[in-house]
């Protein structure tokens, strides 16, 4: 299980490649250079227990979102792609993890609610 932070993915530089389906994500890869045709989810492609990602898994993917509401620096993602009920639909599921406190973030969305005590001076508002 690969793990990937803001640090390894770049996140927080401001770029992103934009999906097939116009949400920005830093995870998708995309090269057509002279023809050669690349599609590639680099959250995905690091687990080796996920099932084959396609760009089609990019239209319901929750990642782009996530990362858009959600800009802990301390939030490591893992994704994996499963299959649903019978087998006939295909979606993407994400697992987070909070570096700093080393907990399962149960919404990535929001954040783990921890990280923000930490910041400098986050005292003002504890009153």
């Amino acid at each position: 299980m690969t793990l990937l932070s803001d640090q390894e993915t770049g996140e927080g530089d401001g770029g992103g490649v934009k999906t097939p389906y116009g949400f920005e994500c830093h995870f998708y890869y995309e090269d057509s250079f002279r023809g050669r045709s690349t599609h590639e989810c680099r959250l995905i492609g690091r687990n080796p227990d996920s099932e084959r990602w396609q760009p089609a898994l990019c239209r319901d993917c929750p990642v782009p979102a996530i990362l858009r509401d959600n800009a802990c620096p301390n939030m490591a993602l893992e994704g994996r792609v499963v299959k649903g009920f019978l087998g006939l639909t295909r979606r993407v599921q994400v697992y987070a993890v909070c570096t700093l406190t080393v907990t399962e973030v149960q919404e990535p969305r929001v954040g783990c609610g921890q990280c923000h005590r930490h910041r400098p001076g986050a005292a003002i508002f504890d009153t």
